[in-house]
């Protein structure tokens, strides 16, 4: 089954072409790895997907989820709403909104959309606390506001948090192993691990073999000039490391 199918995608920033005929479809069970060089379009490919408005689309489609929607019509509530999920480089801080109360809105707010009833407070604390020990998240910090103060490993634990309560159909990792140390890399790896099942579907987009090291991928991607150059497995990634991209004739 079709996670998401992306045809043909051009796309343009400030009237600049970025994408020029990106062809990629992700299935269930499957873990797919996206590499380049700077400027490649990696990036642009996730704010695109989702629905940053900063990104123009200029031809092709994107087909979604189980219901085979047209991603690109539908605003970015709705993308996250029907199972997609952006883990960003940079997490936004929000002063003033406790994170648990935040966390819980979210995940009623896709109980909703999925004809459910609300968790009661007391069932999401429970709930919440056993997601959060699962990524050594503490008590004190679920009382903190949104990456308010947090460090870069915090915010990405965060934001692994937000992924196990979501569920989503397709989660997105754009550079999220940016700025980790190695033992906060292990446990942000393992919170992606714990949450890939054979029902949904994962996009890592990455510069380093080291998450990848850890998130074993069924398939590795170069992206070079708004296209994918090259597909291989894991070893491709393997390759990159100890070749470079002159190595591998992928222009950087």
């Amino acid at each position: 089954m079709s996670i998401i199918k992306i045809e043909n995608l051009h796309a343009t920033v400030n009237d600049k072409p970025i994408l020029k005929g990106l062809n990629l479809q992700i299935n269930a069970g499957e873990i797919h790895a996206i590499m380049g060089p700077n400027g490649a379009g990696k990036s642009t490919l996730s704010h695109i997907l989702s629905g940053n408005e900063g990104y123009q689309v200029t031809e092709g489609h994107i087909i979604f989820g189980q219901d085979n929607v047209d991603l690109l019509e539908l605003e970015a509530y709705e993308r996250s709403l029907h199972g997609l999920f952006l883990a960003f480089q940079y997490p936004t801080e929000i002063p003033g909104l406790q994170l648990s109360i935040f966390l819980r809105e979210a995940v009623n707010a896709h109980r909703k959309f999925q004809g459910l009833e609300p968790l009661q407070p007391m069932d999401f604390v429970k709930l919440l606390r056993e997601k959060a020990n699962e990524l050594s998240i503490s008590s004190d910090m679920l009382k903190r506001a949104v990456n308010d103060g947090f460090s870069g490993g915090e915010k990405k634990r965060f934001e692994i948090l937000q992924l196990s309560l979501l569920n989503p159909q397709l989660a997105i990792f754009d550079e999220t192993d940016s700025g980790l140390d190695i033992d906060a890399l292990k446990i942000v790896s393992d919170g992606m691990n714990r949450f890939h099942h054979e029902n949904n579907g994962m996009l890592v987009i990455t510069h380093y073999q080291r998450l990848l090291d850890y998130v074993k991928p069924d398939f590795v991607h170069i992206l070079s000039d708004g296209c994918i150059v090259k597909t291989g497995d894991f070893t491709l990634a393997q390759q990159l490391e100890a070749e470079g991209y002159d190595g591998l004739k992928i222009a950087s």
